[in-house]
């Protein structure tokens, strides 16, 4: 190919492409060359018309003539509220090779996660979470492309792509450096907003730099159109023909085509015909061109433009209610006129037999347009008819009934209710909430209403609070609720608290409670009440934990309702440093033969998972951490096995990584939390189950010895005040003090420790394991103002006397041997090792026993010491004991 200059008057739109097509023939030669060589992504951006497709089709040519396996897909108008529509497209090649059993084979795990999603597998029951389905189909993606090496993938006009199909491509994006695969991606600038264009961006900044195509220049024009209409075009000739259409290849290959058709002259006295020609040509030129085909070749058109995908001749001759042979001849006569186009059909076969598409985009759009509005809605009412008939299921016709015009139908509300919970089961929450929404503007009947609007509300619980707190709100205000009113209630003050509206969201189930007589019901209520009070710490108080005591007191686990009071009665205890025994007798009381009941499972939806946090929370520092790992790892495990990949796996490892802190396995703890953190980075950050995983890793990091890890992650994930209303384990005002007495901000260290002090003042007491504020203030203040440091020590005692474990206990003695001196440093420190040698946890037992060998300058004590510290990760244990061990004189 000479410079700027195709072979062929077909391949318009690659003129003057020569910088796109070597940066892709770069990356072909990197893709080809090594199988173990790094994936990369173009994106091509043009404005209609300027050739993407066209590009596209030549990449593909390459990539083929080079050996390559190539999977293409492409965005439709209106396909845009098809979720996955794009990504199988993408993937049919892949799997139409499989049989079922491969497909399960290859996916392994993620076959049940993903496998929905691209219309593989049957969804299960209920809801999918959204980034787990997503997080499947990357997986899924990279397994599948394992099998094809080298491989391109083409995603033509993305910026029509649904938005599950770019929330993947976002995120697989991300993920091809160690994944041999060219992806490009071809877009229009502008044309989308909200999450697509974010989700867009995002793509374009995984690849590498953008190109953007340009129009033609007057030359190029020249020559494309010596090339298509003969070289005697004159020069006035050629430079009218850029003009006219601005160098926009599309419109130049079209306007070549009318020239060629009319047999114009190509000379300067005819360049005033082509402007008539160009108008003929695309818009309201073309849709006249249509009419000139007859009212059946239009109406052909028009029930093809209402498919827009999976076009054949008898579906077309079913929605345009026009026999087979008639539907065959417009066809025919489509194709000629260059407004539809048939692939290439296998040998003995008739070229109308297969799938239909439109030449260009731009035609597809002008066809749909044209359609009058009348027409257009009654033939998405037969489509989507036609569809379910057929037994395709009420979430493929529910793009078609978007579309009807609202009638009082009661039928199509209970197909688009039916088509909302599909979509639900496999992960695509928008398309529910879309087909939820114009559901309501059919409008539903007045006993059903409310249930809509309720269902509506739990689409967009984990999407757009505020949202559903106005759905939420509105149903309850009517009637026929009955059975789902409760769970509404619940649902509603779930979404409060996930819009920061704490209060309301505590009277609206106190409100609610207030109306039942004494009952399952009611205790379920209140026990919302309380959880929601015992989560967010601004609402805990001496009156509540008297209130909370009064009521569990009555109960003995004998339904759901009381187990959960007498769960967040443990956890309440706990928190205020009350008898562990209390706290380990009343959590058990709420299981059932050791394990959770039936309904209160770790996916069950009447209850919320921070019931179970609570509960193993109050085993963890009430120093039963075998039921408190046993617990965590069975959340992960389940929430993993779901499809729960959000946020409920995020707290679940956070809380998994508390345990292991707890235990003293901290490199297990610092990977988990770290795991928890990336999950929770994906949910949204500065949420309370971002907080946890944050507080958790700077509270491990800081036991391991790594000051500046902690405080890099501290700044880089903004471990700073404002802290949440929300209690967060560990106590994240004493890990933030201690954070920052470790880096030698220590007046500010203190003013941290002396706010978590105010802060336990004003609920009452607290446990001095959990938030340990008094014995690292104590430390603090010893050199300074030893009377007050003296004095939180002893404070510290008694609280964790009060308390009863050995963990507490010890750590207190610790604290105790570090203000005092001489002999009774030493007495204070063994005992403290003695209690910690009894306790679970195993870092707050090394370094006991650090600084009891160091204290009794003891060999054998800083040996056994050391010898935990290294078990433990403890880097800095590790190199105090040495340092003690090879410095020390006079050890015994």
């Amino acid at each position: 190919m000479t410079q700027g200059r195709p072979s062929a008057a077909g391949s318009a739109p690659l003129w003057e492409r020569d910088a796109e097509l070597a940066t892709v023939a770069q990356a072909l030669d990197v893709l080809c060359a090594d199988q173990s060589s790094a994936g990369s992504l173009l994106v091509i951006r043009g404005e209609a018309g300027l050739g993407k497709t066209a590009l596209l089709a030549e990449i593909r040519r390459i990539a083929e003539r080079r050996g390559c396996a190539v999977w293409s897909a492409r965005g439709a108008e209106t396909l845009r509220s098809v979720p996955f529509h794009v990504v199988r497209q993408l993937l049919q090649p892949a799997l139409l090779s499989l049989l079922p059993e491969e497909a399960r084979e290859y996916l392994g795990d993620w076959y049940d996660i993903a496998g929905p999603a691209l219309g593989i597998a049957e969804p299960r029951a209920g809801k999918a979470d959204p980034q787990y389905v997503c997080d499947g189909l990357v997986a899924a993606v990279r397994r599948l492309s394992s099998r094809q090496w080298p491989l391109v993938l083409l995603v033509d006009d993305a910026h029509w792509a649904d938005q599950e199909t770019l929330r993947w491509l976002a995120a697989f994006a991300e993920r091809l450096e160690d994944l041999s695969v060219l992806v490009v991606v071809a877009r229009r600038p502008g044309e989308v907003s909200g999450d697509s264009a974010r989700l867009l961006d995002a793509v374009a900044a995984a690849g590498r730099p953008v190109h953007n195509l340009s129009a033609l220049t007057p030359d190029a024009t020249a020559g494309l159109t010596r090339a298509t209409v003969g070289r005697h075009a004159d020069d006035a000739f050629c430079r009218e023909v850029w003009a006219v259409t601005g160098g926009n290849p599309y419109d130049t290959v079209e306007l070549l085509a009318k020239v060629r058709d009319s047999e114009l002259p190509p000379v300067e006295a005819q360049a005033g015909e082509l402007r008539a020609l160009n108008r003929a040509a695309r818009d309201g030129g073309l849709v006249d061109r249509l009419k000139g085909l007859g009212l059946e070749a239009t109406r052909f058109a028009w029930a093809a433009a209402i498919l827009g995908t999976g076009i054949t001749v008898d579906m077309v001759a079913q929605l345009a209610t026009m026999n087979d042979e008639l539907a065959r001849t417009c066809a025919e006569l489509l194709c000629d006129a260059r407004i539809l186009t048939a692939p290439e059909p296998p040998a003995g076969t008739h070229r109308m037999d297969g799938e239909l598409e439109f030449v260009h985009p731009l035609i597809a759009t002008a066809v749909y347009n044209s359609i009058p509005a009348g027409v257009c809605t009654a033939m998405h009412g037969v489509a989507a008819q036609m569809i379910t008939e057929r037994g395709r299921g009420a979430a493929e016709a529910a793009r078609h009934l978007l579309k009807v015009h609202p009638d009082d139908d009661e039928e199509l509300v209970e197909q688009l209710r039916e088509a909302a919970r599909e979509h639900l089961a496999v992960g695509a929450p928008d398309a529910a909430r879309r087909c939820l929404e114009r559901a309501l503007a059919e409008p539903p009947l007045p006993e059903v209403h409310a249930h809509v609007l309720y269902e509506l509300g739990c689409a967009t619980l984990l999407t757009n609070p505020a949202v559903t707190i106005d759905h939420l709100q509105s149903a309850l205000a009517m009637p026929g609720l009955d059975d789902d009113r409760v769970d509404a209630v619940v649902r509603l003050s779930q979404a409060l608290l996930h819009n920061d509206q704490l209060e309301e969201a505590v009277r609206t189930v106190e409100a609610e409670a207030a109306r039942h007589e004494a009952g399952p019901v009611r205790m379920r209520l209140q026990a919302f009440q309380f959880m929601w009070e015992g989560i967010h710490g601004e609402t805990v108080s001496p009156a509540r934990s008297r209130r909370l005591a009064e009521l569990a007191s009555t109960c003995a686990g004998r339904d759901n309702a009381e187990r959960v009071l007498l769960v967040l009665r443990a956890f309440d205890a706990m928190t205020h440093g009350e008898s562990a025994d209390e706290v380990i007798a009343l959590c058990d009381r709420a299981l059932v033969n050791g394990r959770l009941a039936p309904g209160l499972g770790w996916t069950d939806t009447e209850w919320d998972m921070e019931l179970l946090m609570m509960l193993g929370s109050a085993y963890t520092y009430a120093d039963r951490l075998d039921r408190a790992e046993s617990l965590f790892a069975e959340a992960r495990r389940v929430y993993t096995t779901a499809g729960w990949h959000g946020g409920h796996l995020s707290l679940a490892n956070a809380f998994l990584g508390l345990a292991y802190r707890r235990q003293g396995r901290l490199r297990d703890a610092e990977s988990t939390l770290r795991e928890a953190l990336v999950l929770a980075e994906r949910v949204g950050r500065r949420l309370p189950l971002y907080w946890s995983a944050v507080c958790g890793l700077v509270d491990t990091l800081l036991a391991r010895g790594r000051v500046k890890d902690a405080w890099s992650v501290a700044e880089r994930y903004g471990f700073a005040p404002p802290y949440p209303s929300t209690i967060v384990l560990p106590d994240i005002r004493s890990v933030r003090g201690r954070l920052l007495l470790a880096v030698g901000r220590t007046e500010e260290g203190i003013n941290e420790l002396e706010d978590a002090e105010k802060t336990a003042a004003s609920r009452g007491g607290h446990n001095p394991v959990l938030a340990p504020w008094s014995v690292d203030l104590a430390k603090a203040l010893a050199g300074q103002d030893p009377d007050r440091a003296a004095q939180l020590a002893a404070d510290a005692r008694r609280q964790a006397e009060r308390f009863g474990t050995d963990t507490a206990i010890g750590e207190s003695l610790r604290c105790a041997a570090a203000l005092a001196t001489g002999q009774r440093a030493v007495r204070l420190a063994a005992r403290a090792v003695a209690h910690l040698e009894a306790s679970p946890c195993q870092y707050e037992h090394a370094a006991a026993r650090v600084e009891y060998g160091i204290a009794a300058r003891s060999a054998a004590e800083l040996g056994r010491g050391l010898d935990l510290a290294r078990s433990c990760g403890a880097e800095h244990l590790v190199a105090r004991a040495r340092e003690a061990l090879e410095t020390g004189r006079g050890l015994r």
